[in-house]
């Protein structure tokens, strides 16, 4: 068997890492796998020496318009390169729903063709229409991050759920680490640099909360951040950071970590980052919808709120952070669950569905 992978943007988000969890599984169990993926950025896939990388053409613009028009572009391009190479034999494992080109080529040269599906929220609707299209035409298997995707985009195609995990480097840099209420008071968000991630929800507990650190960590750049926030007035008591490669040190220091994504326009399919917290032993609070209730039981590991309720938000914040029985109670429990998402779990599973 041999594999065809392929990805359309390598970062430092959730669907690059789960690749590279991939791929690192399917050489240690021998199995022949071949990158594809859009070249000219830095994430997690560009530290991948388990197999041969292609790259492909597809330059990253922020504006929609654009944005849309070189997915576009760069699909025919993937499509015209993949038409031309790949056998009848090959899987091709497209990660993301994407990278449409590479679909159409394997159901042309008659691959099978399986897809990680990770988002739902796709914009405009017209696009993730046709994209969901090329899949139900496509696909003869998909993997979903999490049952609340399974059933928010169902499809009669034989399907799995395999759960993103926390790689063993990640966890054995967890060790040693006490689940104990932690002199310094600080707020960890960790999120892309998007209004519906929660952004100005953590501005404004930031502003509400003067006795506690606020820090928020953006995938994006230093001018980027500056551009976003400059008409807005930060408190002292908020710190804000551009991409961060190691995470590591703002999980040791971190009390509580959230995540305030708007459950009307970008509900979460999963969030490594609130399991990355769980391992850590950090309490969590999250929207009470989407992949992520999953990970977070109500009162048991952090608390489901949604984050547009800025008392209640505050009201818990305090509780967790002035209660050391409670606080240490969640702690303890959240790095017990925490234990399930590991590497032997994910490498099983993936090995399992490429097998049948």
């Amino acid at each position: 068997m041999k594999i065809i992978a392929v990805h359309l943007v390598n970062d430092f988000s959730e669907s690059s890492k789960v690749l590279k969890q991939l791929v690192k599984g399917w050489s240690k169990n021998n199995i022949n796998a071949e990158l594809y993926m859009g070249k000219g950025r830095k994430g997690f896939l560009s530290t991948t020496t388990q197999t041969t990388t292609n790259h492909f053409w597809y330059p990253v613009f922020k504006n929609p318009i654009l944005k849309l028009l070189f997915i576009i572009t760069s699909q025919f391009i993937l499509f015209t390169k993949l038409l031309f190479t790949l056998k009848k034999s090959d899987t091709l494992y497209i990660n993301t729903v994407l990278p449409f080109g590479a679909a159409l080529a394997g159901k042309i040269r008659g691959c099978k063709i399986m897809y990680h599906i990770h988002d739902t929220s796709l914009t405009p609707k017209i696009f993730k229409l046709f994209l969901f299209n090329v899949v139900k035409w496509t696909a003869n298997e998909v993997v979903y991050v999490s049952d609340f995707l399974a059933k928010q985009e169902p499809l009669k195609i034989k399907s799995n759920v395999i759960y993103n995990v926390l790689e063993k480097d990640f966890i054995n840099q967890c060790k040693g680490i006490k689940t104990t209420q932690k002199e310094s008071k600080i707020i960890l968000m960790i999120c892309s640099l998007k209004a519906n991630k929660g952004v100005s929800e953590f501005l404004q507990l930031a502003h509400l909360n003067r006795n506690y650190t606020f820090k928020l960590v953006l995938d994006a750049s230093q001018k980027e951040i500056d551009n976003y926030f400059k008409l807005e007035y930060l408190p002292d008591n908020l710190v804000i950071y551009p991409t961060q490669e190691d995470t590591h040190p703002f999980y040791r220091e971190a009390s509580i970590v959230l995540n305030l994504s708007d459950t009307r326009s970008s509900v979460e399919t999963f969030g490594l980052t609130i399991l990355e917290a769980m391992a850590y032993g950090l309490p969590t609070i999250v929207p009470p919808v989407g992949g992520v209730v999953e990970l977070v039981k109500e009162g048991e590991n952090g608390f489901l709120i949604d984050s547009k309720n800025i008392p209640l938000l505050t009201r818990s914040l305090n509780e967790l952070l002035q209660n050391t029985a409670l606080y240490q109670k969640m702690s303890t429990t959240a790095k017990e669950y925490s234990r399930f998402f590991c590497e032997e779990y994910f490498e099983s599973e993936s090995t399992r569905i490429l097998s049948n």
